[in-house]
This record gives C-alpha cells, structure tokens and sequence, in this order.
C-alpha cells in the first residue's frame, strides 16, 4: 500500500503558501506607525496610540452571514471581505471606540488561491476605509468540515476609547435628535429572507434586473463603515447606534435610558428601492424587525448641533428623544 500525503486528504500545503506571498502587499498596505513586525509572525503586533488618560481596549467580532452564499453562487468575491469589517468597526464606533487593528479567518473546503486573495483584498480595502490595520488571519482548508465551493469568514477587531467617554447613555435625555447616516444596501442582515423571498418565492436569479442592472449587485452592495464619519463628528455624537439585524425597532433602544423613547418618522426615513420592493411581499412590522430600511446608522445629537453635523455628512433627520416608555415609536 502505498503512502499518502496531506494534499490527498485535501489540503494543499503549496497552495496555502502561496497565497500568504499573494496577500501581503495587501495587508502591508493596510498598516500604520503602530503595527510592530509584519505578516508571517505568529501574532500580530500594535503599540497602544498615545494620548490617552484612561484607555480601554474594546473588541468586536462578526461575520458576514448568508449573503456569502450570493457571493459564492455569482463567483464574485472582492467585496463580503468589506462587509466583514463593517460590520465589527461599525459595533465599536458606537462604543466611543476608534479601530486600531483587524484580524480574519477564512475557513474552507478547498483553496482557491484566486478566490481566497479576493476576499482579502475586500478585507484590506475594508480595513484603509476605517483607517485600521490588518495584522493578521488565519486559513483554513479543511475538507471533511465545508463542501470544495463553500466558505465562511468571520472577523476580528480591536479598538481604544477613553474610559470617560464610553457611558453614552448617561448623554441620552429628552430633546435631543436623532440624525440618521444612509446605509448603501441591505448590508449584512437578512439574507435568509432575502434568498428566500427573491429565489424561492419569486423565482428570480442573479442576473435578473433590478434597477437597471442585475440583482447580485444590488445584493453584494457591500457594507457602509461609518468610522471616518465618526472620528470627524464624535465631539457632537451623544450616542450612536449601528442598525444592524433587529432594525430600527431593536437596535436604537440599546443606547437609550430608562424612561426615554425614540419617536422615528417612518415618512423621513429615506427607504431604498430594494426595500421597496420587498414589503410589497413582506409584512411591514417585519421589514423593520430584519433590516435597516436605508438606515445604517443613528446619531443621538443635541439641537444645537444639528447643522454643523448635516453639513458634514449625508445624514438627515428621522426624529427625536422624548419623555416615555424605553424603546422606538415608529409614526
């Protein structure tokens, strides 16, 4: 009986090398004065940024969900690795917390080089729009565990904050405004119900036209960062949420007090047409429970301060703080 090798059993030892040469311009291109060594340790390494009285280290991690099976289905690869950043800084910005570094895994049944540097690539651009660097990941090829075309990816990313800036909800009260950033798309929630409902229900494809163009590019659209927004902003931000899975409804809340309530103008929430068409088959209470409905993220502001914010940015005006029962009132 003759003997067997790792790559009979279906990992490519050759191929993962390669693909680590492949990647490091990328990843190089991501880093800042603070990363220490480079790619190819067996950790990452940032220095702590400098001025700081009270600094805390905050972490968050995610992934990207179902929408990697379009990805997969349409062989288009370049932008979940945008998603997956987004939607770990997006958490930390609403902790008062500025991105220092990012880690990925990448696990899968067989590695396609191409496909695998793809990926990174949209995780290093992920990283250089939220000003953060890429230090380091992990691959994995493993056959017995993930069919040859599927793979998952999940990420990792640390940030820093003064400690006496994190309690947000003690800023929130009465009054206040609630200034909603446009999201880009669907971002990264509810592509269960985005699959079912296009595919299965409706019995549409990827090439199918939405808009103009075919649907898989209104359904990859990749997720908004919000970070430059925010460092640019943050004096004026009482508190912000990223409206992720839950909605409006569901996320808003966590970053209210007792005894406050979120009343949201449904009529000034600015839907995208994807939204549109999907509450033509989907109950409205739903739509706002699954997705952000063309919201991706609400900052808590004082009325103040409201002009000097919508100058900088896209965002608009959905609503406003009041005395009531914690939680969002949709009118």
């Amino acid at each position: 009986m003759s003997n067997i090798s790792y790559k009979d059993a279906g990992v490519d030892i050759d191929a993962g090398n390669a693909f680590v040469e492949a990647i490091k311009s990328d990843v190089k291109s991501t880093f800042d004065r603070n990363v220490i060594g480079g790619i190819g340790s067996f950790a990452g390494a940032y220095a702590l940024p400098a001025g700081y009285k009270e600094p805390v280290i905050l972490s968050a991690t995610d992934g990207v969900g179902t929408k990697l099976k379009i990805a997969i289905e349409s062989g288009k690869f370049d932008t979940v690795g945008i998603d997956l950043v987004a939607m770990c800084v997006n958490d930390l910005i609403c902790n008062m917390g500025t991105p220092m570094f990012f880690l990925d895994y990448y696990a899968t049944g067989k590695l396609v080089p191409q496909n695998a540097q793809a990926v990174v690539a949209g995780i290093a651009e992920g990283c250089r729009r939220a000003e953060c660097a890429l230090v380091g990941g992990e691959t994995a090829e493993m056959p017995g565990m993930y069919s040859e075309d599927d793979f998952d990816l999940a990420g990792f990313a640390v940030g820093i904050a003064e400690r006496s800036e994190m309690d947000t909800v003690s800023n929130v009260k009465a009054g206040q405004v609630l200034i909603a950033l446009p999201s880009s798309g669907v971002h990264s929630n509810g592509y269960s119900l985005v699959r079912k409902l296009f595919f299965d229900k409706l019995g549409m494809s990827l090439d199918s036209e939405f808009e103009g163009k075919p649907l898989v590019e209104t359904l990859l659209e990749p997720t908004r960062i919000y970070v430059k927004e925010f460092k640019a902003n943050k004096p004026y931000i009482k508190a912000l949420a990223h409206i992720t899975g839950g909605g409006i409804v569901e996320n808003l809340p966590r970053v209210l007090p007792e005894g406050i309530k979120a009343v949201v103008n449904k009529s000034s929430i600015r839907i995208l047409p994807i939204f549109d068409f999907m509450a033509k088959h989907v109950d409205e209470d739903e739509m706002y429970r699954a997705f952000n409905m063309g919201v991706g993220m609400i900052w808590v502001v004082e009325p103040q301060d409201v002009e000097t914010v919508l100058a900088g940015t896209d965002g608009y005006v959905i609503g406003e703080l009041a005395e009531g029962t914690k939680g969002v009132e949709l009118i």
